[in-house]
């Protein structure tokens, strides 16, 4: 597989990371302790690189008709400036990738996918765009992603803007945006992300990457702000209960299996779509298997791939866990067989030989204090 490389790498070089493999990309693992980078994002306030992300522009006459035919949710129906999660699904349902799209206007959307899904989302979005009177441009290799995450993250950001635009950040809703510049650098500012704190995505071209990452890092110390790495990403995101594409989504899952029916417009958009008569009919089927939040009562977590056992039969199977470092005791996402998935029901994971008992909860099994 070809290496790829973020236009902050030689910062993060620069910072000391551990780097890892990730869709084809090298990115920082961490830079000194993941603990330390999770709780930054918990207390103050974190800095990441998501650059490997993707983002396909779609624009033309049809762009909202084109993107309600393209992807599962009703796309043309988000206001100017907001944002809406939703999934691109092939024919049989199965999920492609998760993802998040931005409106600009009726002409002008943002789409943007996971980093290894990115090439086959844009491949995905151009056949489909054929009858379609909209041009679909993969920008991801020109365009870098730099998200500032935790409670301190707006204070932050408010003291690389010029005044004039502090209500531009301080009015912004969550899953909304708006063009910004942030330390002399014109950017697309979202507060959106993948670490159930508050915090905002800056997307900007490469060129001003590096200035940008160096002067948020300066405006935080003060707040103590932490470069992250994937690590620490994946243990916030586990906490707010967000799946992975890999581990929680993926093509052999349908948006029912993963708890994600209600992205799936089936009653509000009239026309086809990709995958719907599929869809309609895993909905009406029902899932055999359900994603489901659980809690250890010991002290070792479960980790993907571990079998989940009711009276020691398999019942199910996890996909993503772990400690939390927040809620000090062992965190998992699992598929359970629907009947054993209800709330408070008792299991055990097996982990290499030992039953360890858990117990199903509610998602997410973090939520930040408002």
């Amino acid at each position: 597989m070809t290496e790829n490389y973020t236009a902050l790498y030689e910062e993060h070089k620069k910072l000391g990371a551990s780097f890892t493999d990730f869709g084809g990309w090298q990115m920082p693992l961490k830079y000194s302790s993941e603990l330390a980078e999770h709780h930054a994002v918990r207390k103050a306030a974190g800095l990441f690189d998501l650059s490997h992300m993707g983002e396909v522009w779609v624009t033309g006459p049809q762009a909202g008709t084109f993107l309600d035919f393209a992807l599962v949710g009703k796309l043309s129906a988000i206001a100017d400036g907001k944002a809406k999660y939703s999934l691109i699904c092939n024919e049989n349902g199965g999920i492609i990738d998760d993802l998040i799209t931005y409106r600009f206007g009726d002409e002008k959307y943002l789409v943007v996918p996971n980093a290894g899904n990115a090439p086959t989302v844009a491949t995905a979005l151009a056949e489909r765009a054929a009858t379609f009177d909209v041009t679909v441009e993969d920008a991801s290799a020109a365009t870098s992603l730099v998200a500032v995450q935790g409670p301190k993250a707006e204070a932050i950001l408010l003291k690389l803007t010029d005044q004039s635009q502090h209500a531009l950040v301080t009015g912004l809703k969550y899953y909304a945006f708006n063009e910004v510049t942030v330390a002399g650098h014109d950017v697309i500012l979202a507060r959106t992300g993948y670490t159930g704190e508050d915090g905002f995505e800056l997307f900007l071209p490469n060129e001003g990457a590096a200035s940008l990452w160096e002067s948020v890092a300066q405006a935080g110390e003060e707040f103590g702000i932490v470069p992250c790495g994937l690590a620490s990403r994946d243990s916030l995101r586990l906490e707010a209960g967000m799946p992975l594409y890999g581990n929680e989504l993926s093509l052999e899952r349908s948006p029912f299996d993963a708890g994600l029916g209600p992205v799936v417009a089936l009653k509000s958009k009239d026309g086809d779509f990709v995958g719907r008569a599929a869809l309609e009919a895993a909905k009406e089927a029902g899932p055999t298997r359900k994603l489901v939040g659980l809690k250890g009562h010991g002290r070792r977590a479960g980790r993907g791939g571990y079998p989940v056992l009711k009276d020691g039969n398999v019942v199910g199977e996890v996909t993503s866990g772990q400690p939390s470092p927040t809620l000090g005791y062992p965190v998992a996402l699992a598929y359970v067989d629907v009947e054993h998935a209800g709330l408070g029901t008792a299991l055990d994971v097996d982990l290499r030989g030992k039953a360890e008992p858990f117990e199903v909860v509610e998602l997410p099994f973090y939520k930040r204090q408002k």
